[in-house]
């Protein structure tokens, strides 16, 4: 009876009784077939059309909408499937919600669904904008402290013991967003190799957020540091528009981990502790590292954003409560413009990265982690308005993309879209454990990088391979690199294509560049180089080791004693030294050390000798007696160092002494130069 009268009222207004569902292909053709065979399959009784917008060429929305009213007169819609997203089908897409307003069901480029309705206004008002399915019902805790679900915080703290501590090093802790192993993207690999380096001088303690690690992950950490300590990432879930922190800020933030940092410093005596990433700030450390300048990143895509704006807030406010911020480049420390940052730029692996003969093709490579969104960015500036002129000017061409773990995550967090594109003659790789054989076989190393912040490993990596970089200039920005020296610099569409061209063509420019590639790595971009200066830093900022006081004249056999061991040293009469400023340095209830100095004018002095007992040495006792003896008398230190003492010079050189001069056949026993050094304070 119900069903008859069905029939009988529908066709009073002469409509077909029976639903129909109209499928709206306003998207990528691929994402159209796979939402229709869907909607096929979830109504498999209902009849389907698919409309696209081929249908219709360049059409006005009226035109559309009234060719669908036309064709759907006496049908009723039951659904009306639409993919949103894609800006290129915006006219069909309204077309659609003025046919069949209250009967959308949206699909964005994840192929998730939602019914748009105005009960659910706010949560369809977001999922047209983008927003995850299952972040539209989400609402900050401050407008409806009621909704059950919230953020949830780990609370279990996992602790693995490494390599033994010892008493002459001195304890520091690193504080990393990621565990950094394995080494699928630039931020770990510098955080790994800077572990490593420190772990010379230093027992590390490294804290690290876990996400999808493996017990086999962590063991290339141990032998480098004291002990792992590791809590789960936290699982946030509240709007990213909703707080005046950035988000990710708020991701990390950690009740448990903030609990395990307090309780392993006093256990240990840690004595400073190194925060990885800006988003970490609020531990409160006392070096930060500003892995890319954060607000910059945003603000190269839009300065007007919330994110540009509360990242520049954040970033100025913790940046100034550092003791020491480092940063990767020149440019980023002009941008931070603070008084506490040095640089400390990213390094490359020159024992790994070993050049290998290039082999004759057409092989071009693309490594970056699909994680950093900058990356993505290039992939699609590649896929998109790169590759098409490159194949059809080079049939034969190939490219090689390393796109990092799990791509297609981040793919769609970042574009909404499902899958990611690949063209003819493109392979694409996950994570890969070792680059260097992709290196090998490639003849040209791309880095199409259009917004980018702090400095790109992958650069450094391939002219360590000695292979020719063709690269945008915010891709190899902040490395001191001089186009169609070491690099070839390009921006536009046209010029990237051309330099690609004209460096496959010509073997020996290739060649050259790659060559001088090389060369420059070689002087500025060694990880032991700039794990020195990873050291120096800590150094700088740890309270001296031994305590420093005045000599007194019961220290003259100790010092005696020192002066005896010390061949390089000036051998003075040790009691004439209590006649000038003499400074001991007591450790072990021992003196390990002292220096000798005197006035030689108004804000002028000098430092006469400076030794340091066996037992004691390598533990920078030098440094901190140096230092202290610069830092209490203000102006100009000058001191004389044998000419062949090279560790004490490059000692000097390290506090910032410069050679100001020579006096030949100063010292005796043997006869030899004395260097000229001074600093200004």
């Amino acid at each position: 009876m119900r069903a008859a009268l069905k029939k009988f009222y529908f066709r009073i207004f002469g409509k077909d009784p029976e639903a129909i569902v109209v499928s709206f292909a306003t998207g990528e053709r691929e994402l159209a077939e796979r939402m229709f065979a869907e909607i096929q399959r979830l109504e498999p009784a209902r009849k389907h059309y698919l409309i696209t917008p081929e249908e219709f060429g360049g059409a006005t929305l009226w035109r559309i909408y009234l060719a669908l009213r036309k064709r759907f007169r006496r049908h009723r819609i039951g659904l009306a499937p639409v993919l949103i997203g894609d800006p290129r089908c915006r006219t069909l897409r309204r077309a659609a919600f003025l046919l069949a307003p209250r009967k959308i069901l949206a699909y964005n480029q994840r192929l998730e669904r939602h019914h748009l309705r105005l009960q659910t206004a706010i949560a369809s008002l977001l999922f047209l904008r983008g927003v995850p399915l299952d972040r539209i019902f989400l609402r900050p805790g401050w407008l409806a402290p009621w909704k059950r679900e919230r953020s949830i915080y780990p609370s279990e703290v996992r602790e693995i013991e490494g390599r033994a501590t010892a008493p002459r090093r001195r304890r520091i802790a690193v504080l990393t967003p990621y565990f950094p192993y394995p080494l699928s993207h630039g931020g770990a690999v510098r955080i790994f190799n800077l572990i490593r380096e420190m772990a010379g001088e230093f027992d590390v303690f490294l804290f690290a957020f876990l996400d999808r690690e493996t017990e086999q992950d962590f063991e290339p950490l141990l032998e480098h540091c004291a002990r792992l300590i590791l809590v789960r990432k936290p699982r946030y879930r509240e709007p990213r528009w909703s707080t005046l922190e950035p988000p990710e800020v708020r991701e990390f933030r950690s009740p448990a981990m903030r609990a395990a940092i307090e309780r392993v410093r006093g256990e240990y005596n840690i004595e400073a502790l190194q925060v990885e990433y800006t988003m970490l700030a609020p531990y409160a450390g006392d070096v930060l590292v500003e892995h890319d300048v954060t607000f910059d990143l945003y603000g190269q895509i839009d300065k007007r954003s919330w994110d540009y704006r509360r990242w520049q807030r954040f970033e100025n406010k913790w940046v100034a409560r550092y003791r020491k911020v480092v940063v990767m480049s020149e440019r980023d420390k002009t941008l931070l413009d603070a008084a506490n940052t040095v640089v400390i730029p990213n390094g490359v692996d020159l024992h790994r990265f070993t050049p290998e003969i290039e082999r004759p093709g057409k092989r071009l490579l693309f490594v970056g982690s699909f994680r950093h969104f900058p990356n993505i960015l290039a992939y699609r500036f590649m896929i998109e308005q790169l590759w098409p002129k490159l194949r059809q000017r080079r049939g034969d061409i190939t490219l090689t993309v390393v796109a990092g773990p799990d791509p297609e995550i981040y793919w769609r967090e970042h574009t909404g879209f499902t899958t990611i594109p690949r063209g003819e003659g493109i392979q694409l790789f996950e994570f890969v454990a070792d680059v260097r054989p992709l290196y090998v076989e490639s003849n040209l190393v791309l880095v199409p990088t259009l917004v980018s912040a702090g400095t790109n490993l992958k650069v450094l990596e391939a002219m360590a391979m000695e292979r020719a970089v063709v690269s945008s200039a915010s891709g190899c920005g902040g490395l001191g690199l001089e186009h169609m020296r070491n690099v070839w610099i390009a921006d536009k569409p046209e010029e990237f294509v051309q330099a690609i061209e004209n460096l496959l063509s010509d073997r020996d420019l290739r060649a050259r560049i790659a060559a001088a590639g090389r060369a420059y790595v070689e002087q500025n971009f060694d990880w032991k180089k700039i794990g020195e200066q990873q050291r120096a830093l800590l150094r700088g900022i740890l309270p001296p080791r031994a305590r420093i006081r005045v000599a007194e004249k019961s220290d003259i056999p100790q010092i005696t004693a020192i002066q005896a061991t010390a061949n390089e040293a000036s051998q003075w009469q040790a009691s004439d030294y209590l006649t000038y400023d003499c400074q001991v340095a007591i450790l072990d209830g021992r003196i390990a050390g002292f220096v000798v100095s005197r006035t030689l004018a108004a804000k002028e002095r000098e430092i006469l000798n400076i030794a340091v007992h066996p037992d004691f040495r390598r533990l920078h006792i030098a440094t901190d007696l140096l230092r202290f003896e610069i830092s209490r008398s203000p102006g100009a230190h000058f001191l004389e160092v044998r000419e062949s003492n090279v560790p004490a010079r490059r000692l000097y050189e390290e506090l910032g002494f410069q050679e100001v001069g020579s006096r030949p056949g100063y010292y005796d026993n043997p006869p030899e130069t004395a260097i000229v050094m001074r600093i200004f304070s």
